[in-house]
C-alpha cells in the first residue's frame, strides 16, 4: 500500500535511533547477570545480558573498565552498572555501555571480602608454613563466644563428654554487630593472657551479613598475631571467613572445633595401649638386637683372644727352644772364641800393617827425597851462580895473587895510611896466613912527594 512519509536508508534510520539513545544520557541500572561471555581472547572485553523479572539488554563492558572494577563477572551475579545506551551502526544493535561496575547488596560484601582475602593472602597470613602446631592433647582451652547463646553450652558439653579433663576457660564476646570485632579482639587478648593451649573462636550459623564480623580485617590480624594457637568454628560447613582462613585450624562447626582439641577418654586409651604394646615391641626388638650384638661380640673378643694366645705360645716357646735358654753358658763361650778369634785377627793384622806402613814410608820417601831435588835444583843453581859472582868479587881472591888486607888493632881495613900512627900495631892478611906488625913510619902522599 502506499506511504506518505518519504523512506530513508537504513544507516539514517540507525543514526536516528543512535542519536536518540545518545539523548537519553547517563543511567544507573541494576540487574542479574545472563549469557556472559568474555573478557574476548583478543579485545579483553565483555559481552553479557542483564535481566530482571521482565526484560533484558545486551551490555558491553570495556576491557580497562572490567579491569580497574576488581570483579569477576558470571552468571547470575547480581550488577549496579553506570553508563548510557548506544547503537551500534554496522548492526543496529542496541547495547548498554557501562562506565563503572559494582556488585550490588550481598554480591558487594562478598566482593569485598575477596578483595580482603587477596590482600591478606598477598602479605602471607594464610600461608600453610605460617600456622601453629597444635597440641594432640590439649589440657586447657580457652573458648571466646557469646556466653548468653546455645554455642557455649554445646562447646562444653562436647569437651565433658569426650575428655572431662580438659580445663575450659570462657571469654565473653560479642559475635554479631559492628561492635563484634573490637569485643572478639579484646577478648582474643584476655584468653591468650592465661596461655591455654589453644583457643576456640565460635559462634552458631547465621546468614552472611551475620557473619561478616569474622571477615573485619582487624579481627584477622589479630587471630594471626595471636600467641596462643587459634582453631575456628563459625557457622556452618559452607561457610568460610576472613578468620578461618588466617586460623591455625578452621573446624566446620563448633562442635567440630571442641572435638578437635579433645580427643575421645576411649581413644586416648586406646591411644596409650597401642603405644604401650609398640613400646613393648620396639624395647624387645632391642634387647634382641643388643643380645646378638653381645652375643657376636662376645665370639669376636673370644676369637681374638684365643688368636692372641696362640701368637703369645709360639713366641714363648720359641724362646725357650733358644740355645741360651737351654745352654745358659754357651753364650760366655761364644763370646770368648769369638775375643780369640778376633785377637788371633789382629795379631796376623798387626805385621801386616806394619810391613805396608813401612813400605808405604819408604815410597813416600823416595818420593820425597825426588821430589826435594826436584824443588831444590832451581835454587841449587841459583846459589851456585851467586857464590861465584860472589867469588869474583872476593877480597880474598885479590889477596891470592899478591896482594893484602891490613886491618887495625880494631879490626878495621885500614885503606890509607892516614888511618894509622907510628907504633900502631896492624894485622896484615895474606893469601896465606897473616902477620903482625908495628908501624914504624907513615907515608902519606904529601910525604912522598
Amino acid at each position: 500500500m502506499p506511504m506518505e512519509a518519504t523512506p530513508i536508508s537504513v544507516s539514517d534510520a540507525v543514526l536516528l535511533a543512535k542519536n536518540a539513545a545518545a539523548g537519553i544520557g547517563n543511567l544507573v541500572v541494576t540487574g542479574e547477570v545472563s549469557g556472559f561471555r568474555g573478557p574476548n581472547a583478543r579485545s579483553g572485553h565483555c559481552y553479557f545480558q542483564v535481566k530482571d523479572e521482565q526484560s533484558s539488554m545486551s551490555v558491553i563492558v570495556w576491557r580497562s573498565i572490567y579491569a580497574s572494577s576488581g570483579i569477576q563477572l558470571k552468571d547470575g551475579l547480581k550488577l549496579i552498572m553506570q553508563g548510557k545506551f548506544d547503537v551500534y551502526q554496522g548492526s543496529g544493535r542496541l547495547s548498554f555501555i557501562a562506565c563503572k561496575v559494582c556488585v550490588s547488596g550481598e554480591g558487594l560484601l562478598r566482593q569485598q571480602v575477596a578483595q580482603l582475602a587477596k590482600k591478606l593472602e598477598r602479605e602471607g597470613l594464610m600461608a600453610p608454613e605460617r600456622k601453629r602446631e597444635i597440641p594432640r592433647f590439649c589440657t586447657r582451652v580457652a573458648v571466646v563466644t557469646s556466653l548468653s547463646g546455645s554455642v557455649i553450652e554445646d562447646v562444653k558439653r562436647t569437651l565433658r563428654r569426650r575428655n572431662p579433663l580438659v580445663a575450659i576457660q570462657e571469654v565473653g564476646a560479642s559475635v554479631q554487630g559492628t561492635e563484634a570485632p573490637t569485643s572478639m579482639i579484646r577478648a582474643l587478648k584476655v584468653a591468650a593472657a592465661a596461655k591455654p593451649d589453644a583457643i576456640l573462636l565460635v559462634r552458631g550459623g547465621g546468614s552472611f551479613e551475620d557473619l561478616m564480623a569474622f571477615n573485619d580485617e582487624a579481627l584477622a590480624r589479630a587471630v594471626a598475631a595471636c600467641s596462643v594457637p587459634v582453631i575456628t568454628g563459625i557457622g556452618h560447613e559452607p561457610d568460610t571467613s576472613i578468620c578461618d582462613m588466617v586460623a591455625d585450624r578452621r573446624c566446620s562447626t563448633p562442635t567440630a572445633a571442641a572435638e578437635s582439641v579433645a580427643p575421645a577418654l576411649d581413644e586416648i586409651v586406646q591411644t596409650i595401649n597401642g603405644r604401650q604394646v609398640r613400646l613393648g615391641q620396639a624395647f624387645s626388638a632391642i634387647l634382641k638386637r643388643n643380645a646378638q650384638q653381645v652375643e657376636d661380640a662376645g665370639k669376636i673378643i673370644t676369637r681374638s683372644l684365643e688368636n692372641q694366645i696362640q701368637r703369645e705360645s709360639v713366641l714363648v716357646e720359641s724362646l725357650a727352644n733358644h740355645r741360651c735358654m737351654q745352654e745358659p753358658r754357651s753364650m760366655i763361650e761364644d763370646r770368648k772364641s769369638q775375643l780369640a778369634m778376633t785377637e788371633q785377627r789382629l795379631q796376623d793384622a798387626i805385621p801386616r800393617s806394619i810391613d805396608t806402613r813401612k813400605r808405604n814410608l819408604e815410597n813416600d820417601s823416595e818420593r820425597l827425597v825426588s821430589i826435594g831435588g826436584r824443588l831444590l835444583n832451581p835454587y841449587t843453581q841459583l846459589t851456585d851462580r851467586l857464590g861465584q859472582a860472589l867469588t869474583a868479587l872476593s877480597p880474598l881472591n885479590v889477596v891470592k895473587r899478591g896482594y893484602a888486607i891490613v886491618q887495625d888493632s880494631k879490626g878495621h881495613v885500614v885503606s890509607q895510611a892516614s888511618d894509622v900512627s907510628v907504633n900502631d900495631q896492624i894485622k896484615i892478611r895474606l893469601g896465606h896466613g897473616g902477620l903482625t906488625a908495628q908501624v914504624e913510619s907513615v907515608q902519606t902522599e904529601e910525604n912522598e912527594e
